[in-house]
């Protein structure tokens, strides 16, 4: 498990045998490896001794204890989450060389392309994988997802059960965390897919720069063998290929690509594109979801798929769960749609759409917040947004954590202008700022709840609270019925 590993110092046994991995020292036990990882907010070293003591035979770290348990080998290296990358890949057999494995990465879209590809194979007839933001999937088998990538330890472990269930493809999100904290370190990529890049986690990069070369050191990793797939009308697009040692194409609405699409009609019914010649009619809506498409198509086509078959297939699909996802009050014609925007560019994009389709009589009504202990520039950027977009906008609690509400929509409410302040609603709880907006609403209009999409809970305080916007609102919508 050590091959090719910088190992600079080694203290104990050198044959053990290996039986599991952990990074979380409470599930330490004989026969397995400890990694202790230096986090944003804890440093896995201090719980060694834990490790230890609940009977670790390996522990991998940065820096040595200075008393080292005689009966437990410790292994120094520089990076004790690259460490652990290639030897979950290596305890794990190497799955992903056995897959074809697929990463999308962006600031947008990531979701509905991963989401998408794997409707379009399983389709084709393929037994498929899913990692993403909003579940992880097997085939049908649906297992719960908690970060939008996996830590390597269980990233391998979920890809070798794939290979086990006989799964050919496997389709990923790739967030900058996770390449930066070498989630995907060791992992070998059939090929790599770049949506777009916009204002997003320099709560945790610190500068736009530090998040641009996080999306880039993906596509540098990728192999000689795999493919390098670009949005070539974002800036940023050409930038992923700089380094990059994969094949490298393009997609693009605008000039010329290796995938081209013409928009024809963006509709309340769906998309009319022109792919490469091709006339297809699509069941999802909006720019936004032109380039995902176009994405997934290029994707397919550079796995080996025929072009007509792939366009026959995703003509008749639908999204992610949460995106751009429409509920109707029947008697009413009241439109909810509940969307996971939550960066500035989602929203607009979102807002964008619905300006698109939307009859000069309906009023648009938004519901929106901002997550706390996350990027706090974005806040008055989306409050300014959606008034720029929306008859009428409730500012509202989104997942606050750790911050108090009031706090962040006071950050909001500072990129209101004010000549809009008069058509700003600003109500902390989000169950009552759903009911309001339904409130607003006259026949006909929209309601857009954006933010948490698919998530069912609302996290306050460390506690994961039931709450699901599609629920609430639907709930909101049988009360007008009655």
């Amino acid at each position: 498990m050590l091959t090719g590993l910088a190992v600079r110092a080694h203290v104990g046994p050198a044959e053990v045998a290996v039986q599991g991995l952990t990074l979380d020292s409470r599930q330490a036990k004989p026969g397995m490896v400890f990694f202790a990882l230096r986090g944003a907010q804890t440093d896995g070293h201090q719980f060694i001794p834990k490790a230890v003591e609940q009977g670790a035979s390996v522990v991998v770290c940065e820096q040595l204890p200075a008393a080292p348990a005689e009966s437990t080998t410790y292994v120094q290296v520089a990076d004790s989450a690259e460490a652990m990358a290639y030897m979950a890949a290596a305890f794990h057999g190497h799955p992903s060389r056995q897959l074809k494995l697929v990463g999308v990465t962006g600031t947008n879209g990531k979701t509905t392309c991963a989401t998408v590809l794997h409707k379009l194979f399983r389709e084709l007839g393929y037994h498929v994988g899913l990692l993403s933001t909003v579940q992880n999937q097997i085939d049908e088998q649906v297992i719960p997802a908690t970060h939008t990538t996996p830590d390597a330890i269980r990233l391998n472990e979920l890809l070798a059960q794939m290979v086990k269930a006989g799964c050919t493809h496997t389709f990923m999100e790739v967030s900058s965390h996770a390449v930066v904290q070498h989630r995907v370190t060791g992992l070998e990529f059939a090929g790599g897919v770049f949506t777009n890049l916009t204002h997003d986690h320099l709560d945790y990069h610190g500068t736009f720069d530090n998040y641009l070369k996080a999306k880039k050191g993906f596509f540098d990793s990728l192999g000689k063998k795999a493919f390098a797939l670009t949005n070539a009308d974002d800036k940023r697009g050409p930038v992923m290929l700089q380094n990059t040692a994969a094949r490298r194409e393009t997609y693009s609405l605008r000039g010329p690509a290796t995938f081209r699409a013409r928009l024809i009609e963006n509709a309340v019914h769906g998309l009319h594109l022109d792919i490469d010649g091709r006339d297809v009619q699509f069941r999802l809506i909006g720019v936004f979801n032109a380039y995902n498409l176009l994405a997934v198509y290029g994707a397919a086509v550079l796995l080996g798929e025929d072009a007509t078959e792939v366009l026959t297939v995703l003509s008749g699909l639908t999204s992610a769960p949460g995106r751009f996802e429409p509920i109707l009050a029947p008697k009413t014609r009241i439109t909810g749609i509940v969307d996971y925007a939550h960066t500035p560019d989602a929203l607009e994009n979102v807002l964008d759409t619905i300006a698109d389709i939307r009859q000069p009589s309906q009023q648009v009504i938004t519901v929106v917040g901002c997550g706390g202990n996350r990027d706090a520039a974005k806040r008055p950027i989306m409050a300014n947004l959606a008034c720029q977009g929306s008859s009428r906008v409730v500012l509202t609690s989104d997942n606050p954590r750790f911050e108090d509400p009031n706090e962040i929509l006071q950050q909001m409410q500072a990129g209101v202008q004010v000549a809009d302040l008069g058509k700003v609603l600003t109500i902390a709880d989000r169950r009552e700022a759903i009911k309001t907006a339904v409130a607003l609403a006259q026949p006909g209009d929209i309601v857009l709840v954006a933010g948490k999409g698919h998530e069912n809970y609302q996290e306050i305080k460390g506690v994961k609270n039931d709450f699901d916007d599609k629920k609430v609102l639907q709930e909101m919508f049988d009360l007008l019925g009655k």
